[in-house]
């Protein structure tokens, strides 16, 4: 069974890039097959990784509802979807990715939540790591995307905003009764001024930091991906340090 990492946080915490990076990391160590679902419907996982997407399950299911003729004889709409996210996910080097996007017509956005819930369940036992990057905020977790993992990575910044919003996150999976082995708190662009007691209000286990790292900002400047990132770059050494946590199976 794959060991799913999934990652949540306020937008701007900087929570895709690491989600990017992690996929890096376990590439790089050869750790097994990866596949990185890109659950967050502004889809910009596969950009950090360099990665041109194609589909996207909310684009599918927009084909399928404006073309419902197209549908097999003798097979299910669920059926069908199904074949054609598989068909979806893109085969990189060292690792997959999965988009959900964001369906753009007329229909029930959970129902696509339902079909990635659905199709994860069959992936997990098809990948060794499955890195899960989540929409930015706490509406996914009410829609329960990802309603389970291995390790939730809850990112922060180091401001007080960051870190009430961290809380709060931690507080409602508690409360929707998500299943998480376990939970971590890690803070994005530490700032060494930060008050210890802000973060152990969040009632979250810390993980550690990571630093302000000049590549990583000037890589987002350029539109480049992670891989483009020099291996003695600060934030990866940091991740590295920390990727015990994060990724052995215990």
């Amino acid at each position: 069974m794959g060991y799913i990492i999934a990652l949540a946080g306020k937008g701007g915490t900087g929570k895709t890039t690491i989600a990017a990076l992690i996929v890096r990391a376990l590439k790089e160590k050869k750790l097994g097959s990866i596949l990185a679902i890109d659950a967050d419907p502004n889809s910009n996982l596969g950009d950090v990784l360099g990665v041109k997407q194609a589909d996207n399950i909310g684009a599918i299911i927009d084909n399928i509802s404006a073309a419902p003729e197209q549908l097999p004889a003798g097979m299910t709409k669920e059926r069908f979807i199904q074949h054609q996210v598989q068909a979806a996910i893109q085969e990189e080097e060292g690792f997959d990715l999965l988009s959900m996007g964001k369906p753009e017509g007329p229909g029930c956005y959970c129902y696509v939540n339902n079909v990635l819930r659905g199709l994860m369940i069959k992936l997990i036992n098809d990948y060794d790591y499955i890195i899960v990057d989540n929409e930015a905020g706490l509406e996914h977790l009410s829609r329960r995307t990802c309603r389970c993992a291995d390790i939730l990575v809850v990112v922060s910044d180091a401001t007080s905003v960051g870190l009430k919003s961290a809380k709060k996150i931690i507080e409602l999976t508690k409360a929707l009764k998500f299943e998480f082995k376990k939970s971590r708190l890690l803070v994005n662009r530490f700032n060494e001024n930060i008050q210890k007691e802000r973060i152990k209000e969040t009632g979250l286990e810390y993980l550690g930091s990571l630093p302000v790292d000049s590549g990583v900002e000037q890589l987002s400047l350029l539109g480049k991906s992670v891989f483009d990132l020099k291996s003695d770059a600060p934030i990866l050494k940091s991740l590295n340090l920390l990727g015990e946590q994060i990724w052995k199976r215990n």
